[in-house]
């Protein structure tokens, strides 16, 4: 049953009126549970609603000690009872572990509650090797550089150097039935939009017809770190593309750049469609948001290593936990693009970053160990962001 649907909140936008949503991994903070996090994350849907935020989506990782978000199909159902406007979404469901029918399947069962909320975000990782490496300057390996408005471009972090790690081997493992291959990855997207849309054909000629999940009323999205195969495939069929700035600050240009180049209008966008993520902390003054922010740098570490993201850190944890220049380096592209400070000078990076990347939204992410300063950062950009 639905849950009762009062009247909807303004949409937020500002900053030349750019919609702004939220991005949740669903973090668990040190001394928390699983379940209190859980708690949190609807709570803080909840409350985004109220500000106006436009979309709230839950983000897919395995095998991670501080991450409570497991199954965004399922969090998405548990959401959407405790909310009633805000658009719910995936980004994104990792396909390299599913197939089309399981996808359609588990957003038609939502959708046939919910009708009219869901947004369908879908990711090549989950099995499969990583996109091609980003492109580097000529003359030699990749280097800092600016984009034309003064954003920063780090160089670009290979994630590559993550999949001899055994643990991400131990991953595919339990994620993927013995033997099994992934689809190939645009074959798989045809499947879900056949599927959808109800003109699936197998090649003997026989048709698939998913109830529910069939005409299901959901928006598409292709989530992509580079200019690669899925900007590639997103651009070709005319779907809505998010580009993670917040994961791979390195080569957001060339996602969204290689995105837009292979568009082609479609049923669904006469033109291209682009939201950009980023990592988020805002506080009343600069001084206290880099406080909130002090954990950030061992947590990206624990990723990064393969360990797995560690539970979120209170400030006073993450200064008593070892750390080398090493460790620095593995972060620093990760630390020198996340928008940490004032309500003002947050809100002048995210502008920034929508100028440089040409992005209709943002998504903004924003990890805290207190869950009251999480709020309060979404509340204060809100109020800042409305005002531009």
């Amino acid at each position: 049953m639905t849950s009762p649907s009062p009247s909807s909140p303004p949409p937020l936008s500002g900053g030349g009126r750019t919609p702004l949503g939220v991005l949740d991994l669903v973090p668990i903070s040190s001394g928390a549970t699983a379940g209190q996090a859980l708690r949190h994350s609807i709570d803080l849907a909840r409350q985004t609603e109220r500000l106006g935020y436009t979309r709230y989506w839950y983000a897919e990782h395995h095998l991670n000690p501080g991450v409570a978000g497991t199954s965004p199909a399922v969090l998405l159902a548990l959401t959407a009872a405790a909310t009633s406007t805000i658009r719910l979404g995936s980004g994104a469901v990792q396909l390299g572990h599913r197939t089309a029918l399981s996808v359609v399947e588990e957003f038609g069962l939502i959708d046939a509650l919910y009708p009219g909320r869901l947004d369908l975000g879908l990711g090549r990782s989950g099995g499969r090797p990583p996109e091609r490496p980003p492109a580097t300057e000529p003359d030699g390996p990749a280097v800092e550089r600016r984009a034309p408005n003064g954003l920063l471009i780090p160089p670009p972090f290979s994630f590559a150097q993550l999949l001899g790690s055994p643990r991400v081997a131990l991953q595919r493992r339990l994620l993927t039935l013995p033997g099994a291959e992934p689809q190939e990855y645009e074959d798989q997207l045809d499947d879900i939009l056949a599927l959808l849309a109800g003109t699936y054909r197998s090649p003997e000629g026989v048709e698939a017809h998913v109830v529910p999940g069939e005409g299901a009323d959901l928006q598409l999205w292709i989530l992509g770190s580079s200019g690669g195969q899925s900007a590639q495939a997103a651009g070709a069929r005319g779907l809505r593309f998010a580009a993670n700035y917040h994961v791979s600050p390195g080569t957001v240009l060339e996602a969204v750049e290689g995105y837009r180049a292979a568009f082609k209008p479609s049923d669904v966008l006469g033109r291209p469609y682009v939201s950009v993520s980023a990592d988020v902390v805002v506080a009343e003054d600069d001084e206290t948001a880099r406080e909130l922010a002090t954990g950030y740098g061992p947590w990206v570490r624990s990723i990064r290593t393969a360990e797995g993201a560690i539970p979120y850190p209170t400030p006073e944890e993450a200064r008593a936990l070892p750390w080398t220049d090493r460790d620095q380096a593995l972060v620093q592209d990760r630390l020198d693009t996340r928008f940490v400070g004032s309500p003002a000078r947050v809100a002048s990076r995210l502008e920034q970053l929508r100028d440089a990347t040409g992005a209709d939204e943002l998504l903004i992410t924003t990890i805290t160990h207190d869950h009251a300063a999480r709020l309060r950062s979404y509340e204060l950009l809100a109020r800042e962001w409305a005002a531009r």
